[in-house]
């Protein structure tokens, strides 16, 4: 197998977390982000795209050594968490929700998440943690507009 495919499929190591490692990925995420990626919406969003087919590629060669969507396969949660805190206000309460509604969308899986599983090889173990990242940005973004307008009330 390819210890690059390897590698990247587990977040550089990070699935191997002993207690939830898609939950710790996707905090190491969110603080990766936090604190490294403040750019442009533009280049995060070309990044999310670039992340695509890297995840599916790198899903696909780690399930064959590790077995089906495998614990310590954690790419999926990188691109989802990523998608969820594309271009999000750079503060612990956008941060915090971002993570806190991608891990409920992750483990919940609805509205079609959980469907998206059944795809072949790497496009099942990330397609549903895309769209479970789809469905956390909507929500925040609703939460970024709507909170302010109560705080003005």
């Amino acid at each position: 197998m390819n210890a690059v495919a390897l590698a990247l499929a587990t977040g550089l190591g990070s699935g191997f977390f002993p207690l939830a490692p898609a939950t710790f990925a996707s905090a190491l995420v969110t603080l990766v982000v936090w604190l490294v990626v403040p750019v442009s919406p533009v280049v995060e969003g070309l990044v999310a795209l670039a992340l695509v087919p890297v995840a599916v590629w790198s899903a696909h060669q780690a399930e064959k050594r590790l077995g089906h969507d495998a614990h310590p396969i954690v790419v999926d949660e990188v691109l989802g968490q990523w998608i969820a805190l594309w271009a999000v206000p750079r503060s612990a309460l956008w941060m915090g929700a971002g993570f806190l509604l991608f891990r409920f969308f992750d483990i919940a899986k609805p509205l079609g998440v959980y469907r998206l599983q059944s795809l072949p090889g790497g496009w099942g173990i990330v397609a549903d943690d895309a769209l479970a990242g789809v469905y956390a940005r909507l929500v925040l973004g609703a939460l970024i507009w709507i909170v302010p307008l109560l705080r003005g009330v």
